[in-house]
């Protein structure tokens, strides 16, 4: 049982400014392109590799309360195409969301295969590199899929490590645990890319608010 307060209905007063208070999640806000991906995923011949390009968007969203829970965060939307070609490999929407109190990490995703998570991890406010779990069966860091992903690729776990990189540049490791019928061990679906900043994040609804009257008052 966690120590949560027996004031579950009283919210703070959090800071209007998310870019300011994203903790591990900064270097990741604004908008990232990637030319070097590569996924490795299950074929009936054996496992084929994949390269693939990414455009990854993520903007700060107002803070987010449960009561006296506080996220800051950011919303995403992650498109990946294959080299010289226009359909679309992958599409990805969440959330990244940071809680100084606890120093929780958690990523939601879903995917339009009919599949979503919530994958959760620890990591201190200047942290430079973090993992992230998610567990089939869980109630708090779970897993769930349609139930034909269900029966031929069912999801065991997954797992995402995040790198923030000294030249600006942010990594991603991702291994996702498949038990497919007809092979004797479960087949590691893995993807990695490196991303760099193509544009600035668009501050948050209330830090624009508050900078439009800050202006005002200075007029």
């Amino acid at each position: 049982m966690e120590n949560y307060p027996k004031d579950i209905y009283t919210e703070p007063e959090p800071d209007v400014h998310t870019l300011a208070n994203l903790g591990p999640l900064t270097g990741m806000a604004g908008i990232w392109t990637g030319a070097r991906g590569l996924d490795i995923n299950p074929k009936a011949d054996g496992p084929e590799k994949q390269a693939f390009i990414e455009h990854m968007e993520l903007q700060p969203i107002d803070a987010q309360t449960n009561g006296p829970q506080l996220f800051y965060g950011l919303r995403y939307h992650t498109r990946i195409v294959k080299p010289d070609d226009v359909e679309t490999f992958h599409d990805q929407v969440g959330y990244w969301l940071w809680e100084p109190a606890t120093g929780a990490v958690m990523q939601t995703l879903s995917i339009p295969r009919g599949q979503a998570a919530m994958a959760v991890g620890q990591a201190s406010p200047d942290a430079r590199r973090f993992t992230l779990h998610a567990v089939r069966g869980s109630l708090t860091n779970g897993i769930v899929s349609n139930p034909f992903l269900e029966y031929a690729f069912k999801t065991e776990s997954y797992t995402i490590t995040v790198t923030i990189n000294d030249d600006g540049t942010w990594s991603y490791e991702q291994d996702t645990i498949l038990v497919i019928p007809g092979q004797a061990e479960p087949f590691h679906h893995t993807d990695r890319n490196t991303l760099r900043k193509i544009g600035e994040p668009t501050p948050n609804p209330t830090a624009q608010a508050a900078a439009k009257r800050g202006l005002a008052e200075a007029s």
